[in-house]
């Protein structure tokens, strides 16, 4: 029986794994935590161990015999392999170099140190394995620990695991390599006459079974597998008391602001109150005076303007009430769709949704950030006319950000109104009120972000709002 899904139940399906996705990965690398640990493991710990591994290393392919009688193949792979030590040594000095004085060098820039030389590791302990036993070789238990190293100092999840498997491929082809190697050594053995030294060589070096070798695969798969769950419940026990600091912070920051802006509108409301009952007392009474009339007049409208500026501004705030919650921004990006562009009005919009993994989350009210998302389609959608396209990105920006874009198909703004659009009560609309773009501005400047627009006539806008994820809330004077 053929079941047909609808296009809002595969949007739903495709939001729900998202939600899973996202709960499966790990939380945006911290660079102080990053350089801590690089500092600790990479420099305080590898660094010295290569030290000393280095001129030993340099001593046994140079000047050691690895092998009694070497056959050709192996001849050919000593030689492979002191000429990638000779490269494989300068590398690690100049990485050692700029370990030494990381502090003078940008984090960017040390993570593609750090990235590259766990890589080249890797490619070295696959090569001393092939020439140590293969499968046979002690140094499998070195690729543990290189495991372990690489998920101390691989901030990101995605490299990190990418990282990781190369090693265990690694093995596997040096172990794969070694046994083709022994292979044509039997054959040439056989070739020249040796008499029963390659079934000797047999008995010397028999064939790995295959149970333990999937065992040994299979730990380095799970060790990968762990390191990273063990370093995601770390990062996101770290990310939660980092949070639980900035929750405290911005809900004592926000209740002062709404404090201080309910009595600036208390004290304003109050003599404007009074002026306008004197007006209405005075206009009473000086009835013939025509002029003096329509000044009071004039006062009074201006007044009363006022009067309902200053009731918009404190809806505009909006802080005396809300409270700081942990804002997951491809959720209320979803919200905000579902309130502006509901599945079942008539709007013949189509919205592409494009979030990146591991956003950080934001801490804040979430009416503010739901009333920016809002806005921003309310506007993309009135532009439209109720017809064409959205698409909404979530990535992670710099400096533990969160960067959000809103793009339309809709005519676009002329360049001489860009300038103005985030003003209060500037509207190109006909019964706009002026306040959506500026409500965008504020609520996202109160947090330390800033929103911005482009457009071109005929080819859409969009407007890019970057939210901070850890910088403390401005208020806005």
């Amino acid at each position: 029986m053929a079941v047909i899904f609808s296009a809002e139940a595969w949007t739903s399906f495709r939001q729900t794994l998202g939600r899973w996705r996202r709960l499966a990965d790990a939380p945006p690398p911290d660079e102080a935590v990053f350089l801590k640990r690089v500092r600790f493991v990479e420099r305080g710990v590898v660094l010295p161990v290569k030290l000393v591994i280095l001129p030993l290393l340099f001593y046994y392919f140079f000047f050691a015999r690895w092998f009694v009688e070497p056959t050709a193949p192996r001849e050919d792979l000593l030689n492979a392999l002191r000429n990638f030590y000779l490269l494989y040594l300068p590398v690690n000095v100049g990485a050692g170099i700029m370990l030494w004085g990381m502090d003078e060098i940008s984090p960017r820039l040390l993570e593609r140190v750090v990235y590259s030389t766990a890589i080249l590791d890797g490619v070295v302990l696959a090569a001393l394995t092939l020439v140590t036993g293969g499968f046979d070789s002690a140094l499998y238990y070195v690729f543990l620990g290189l495991i372990v190293r690489n998920a101390a100092i691989i901030p990101h999840a995605d490299v990190q695991i990418v990282v990781n498997l190369l090693i265990t491929v690694s093995y596997v082809i040096a172990g794969v390599l070694d046994v083709g190697f022994e292979r044509t050594e039997l054959q040439v053995v056989s070739s020249i006459g040796r008499g029963g030294l390659g079934d000797a060589w047999r008995e010397v070096r028999p064939e790995v079974p295959a149970e333990p070798l999937l065992l040994r695969v299979l730990l380095l798969l799970l060790m990968t597998a762990c390191c990273y769950g063990i370093q995601m419940l770390a990062d996101r026990q770290r990310q939660k008391e980092h949070e639980a600091q900035e929750f405290e912070i911005k809900q004592h920051q926000l209740e002062a602001a709404g404090r201080l802006a309910a009595e600036i509108a208390h004290q304003l409301k109050n003599p404007l109150g009074i002026i306008n009952n004197a007006a209405y007392n005075l206009q009473r009474t000086v009835k013939e005076g025509k002029t003096i009339t329509q000044q009071i007049a004039i006062i009074r409208e201006e007044v009363e303007r006022s009067d309902r500026i200053i009731t918009e501004l404190m809806g505009y705030a909006k802080l005396a009430e809300g409270k700081v919650e942990r804002v997951d921004i491809p959720d209320e990006l979803d919200r905000a769709v579902a309130q502006v562009l509901p599945a079942g009005a008539a709007f013949d919009i189509k919205v592409h949704r494009d979030y990146a993994m591991g956003l950080p989350p934001l801490l804040g009210q979430r009416g503010h950030f739901s009333e920016v998302f809002a806005n921003l389609l309310t506007n993309s959608r009135e532009a439209m006319a109720g017809k064409g396209e959205v698409f909404l990105t979530a990535r992670g920006g710099e400096d533990y950000s969160v960067v959000v874009t809103v793009r339309d198909t809709g005519p676009g703004i002329r360049p001489d109104q860009i300038e103005k659009l985030f003003e209060p009560y500037f509207t190109t609309k006909e019964k706009g009120t002026g306040l959506g773009l500026a409500i965008v501005r504020h609520n996202t400047e109160i947090y330390g972000g800033t929103v911005s627009v482009e457009s071109e006539l005929g080819k859409g806008t969009t407007f890019t709002v970057k939210l901070p994820a850890r910088s403390l809330m401005r208020i806005r004077k």
